[in-house]
């Protein structure tokens, strides 16, 4: 009996630890959740003996491919005076920090296009297709403890001079692709800004957030509507092609039937003007033709000799 309790309570942890692997597996449907699991690890990663502005990079979960984490911790007044690079971001001098704790972790994401869904879906960027990664700059209080529980997101904000993120190692824009494209900044609270490249793969911006350049493209909407436009389009045609040949067959058709009932006319017409007498021999019933006009004479009288 002991050991079929035990069997029993096996069987319940087994199925809530699979249950709950599958639910950390499955894709994430938010930008603002992906901050906060990539924060988590960002967290967990860190030690407090690294190098202050030393960039560190965050190991991350087979199911977060294609995102890829560094971080650093900053001194708030160092950073205001001196400001950082960190790697695509330059953040210049007078950066303000709000709050401005004793330190801070900077923490700098690259997002493959693969996640920009999560993008689309959640602020509205029907109409835009984005053609490098996403790259966010996000800031964190980071004391001596570094842990997720008492830690909570600050503002970075350009005073002096903006910020700038260069997308020339990640991607490289074709000429046409560098006419038509915008600079698109989200930052924290969910709102849009779209703006003009200040140098080619160059955008300016003025607090922390996520960034990327994008292209007018349809909405996903518009490109269903003209998919199925094409396909009424495309049906409606070939119901009025079938529809003329088959006309056309009809019209054979009578005109071949016509024909044949007019050539049987004739025939019989000619079978009725030549027809054969019929006459009654006994009991048989015999053709016979008719008799004609002219009866054959003899020219030269002629008398066969006596025997």
């Amino acid at each position: 009996m002991a050991n079929l309790f035990s069997l029993v309570i096996l069987l319940i942890l087994s199925s809530s630890s699979s249950s709950l692997l599958c639910t950390t597996a499955q894709p994430l449907k938010s930008a603002h959740l992906l901050d906060l699991v990539v924060k988590d690890y960002t967290f967990r990663s860190f030690d407090i003996h690294f190098r202050t502005g030393t960039l560190h990079s965050v190991d991350l979960p087979a199911n977060l491919s294609g995102v890829r984490v560094d971080s650093a911790r900053f001194r708030c007044g160092s950073l205001t005076r001196y400001g950082a690079r960190i790697k695509e971001f330059h953040v210049g001098a007078g950066v303000v920090v709000h709050p401005c704790v004793e330190r801070v972790l900077i923490v700098k994401q690259e997002i493959d296009t693969n996640w920009s869904s999560i993008y689309y879906d959640n602020y509205g960027l029907d109409g835009y297709r984005f053609i490098t990664p996403i790259l966010g700059l996000l800031a964190y209080n980071a004391d001596n403890k570094l842990n997720t529980t008492n830690s909570y997101e600050l503002q970075i904000v350009a005073a002096r001079k903006p910020i700038t993120v260069d997308f020339s190692n990640i991607t490289r824009l074709q000429s046409k692709s560098q006419d038509m494209a915008l600079c698109a900044s989200i930052d924290n609270g969910g709102k849009v800004t779209l703006g003009k490249q200040v140098a080619p793969n160059v955008c300016a911006v003025k607090r922390e957030g996520h960034f990327g350049i994008v292209i007018e493209s349809p909405p996903a909407g518009s490109r269903r509507k003209v998919n199925r436009w094409k396909v009424v389009v495309g049906c409606a045609g070939g119901a009025a092609v079938g529809v003329f040949l088959l006309g056309l067959l009809v019209v054979a058709m009578f005109v071949k039937a016509k024909r044949r009932a007019k050539m049987e006319e004739m025939e019989r017409r000619a079978y009725e003007e030549e027809a054969l007498q019929v006459s009654v021999v006994g009991h048989v019933r015999a053709l016979t033709a008719a008799g004609t006009r002219t009866l054959p004479t003899i020219e030269h009288e002629y008398t066969p000799p006596p025997h």
